[in-house]
């Protein structure tokens, strides 16, 4: 009966090492980006949600810049809005900009805003 020699055994367990070491890396990777992508996520809710809030305002957003933090999930979001006119006298552009402070902005969302109607009298 013969068995492994040294060198086949060297070389079984410089694959079985190569092989973990590329399955650990992949597991790193994918809960990196499971991460990245729940953050991502957060950060458009949060943009969706301002664009919102700025439509239903009773009283259209001034031009210019505006900057706030808003919770959700496990983080506090630092959101930036920028309103500038358009060429139709009667629409506003805003880009909203959503990410953590001083970070590079995880989501980004721009929407057109109507002059909102004036009130009914009853």
């Amino acid at each position: 009966m013969r068995g492994f020699t040294l060198l086949e055994v060297l070389v079984a367990l410089a694959v079985i090492a190569i092989g973990l070491a590329a399955a650990i890396r992949v597991g790193a990777t994918n809960g990196a980006n499971a991460i990245h992508l729940r953050d991502k996520t957060f950060a458009q809710y949060v943009a969706a949600n301002k664009a919102t809030e700025l439509l239903l305002q009773a009283d259209w957003p001034a031009v210019g810049t505006q900057r706030g933090h808003a919770a959700l999930g496990p983080v506090e979001w630092s959101w930036a809005t920028r309103v500038s006119e358009t060429f139709d006298a009667r629409v506003r552009r805003v880009d909203v900009e959503v990410g953590r402070d001083g970070e590079s902005p995880l989501a980004t969302l721009s929407a057109f805003l109507p002059q909102p109607a004036p009130p009914v009298a009853n």
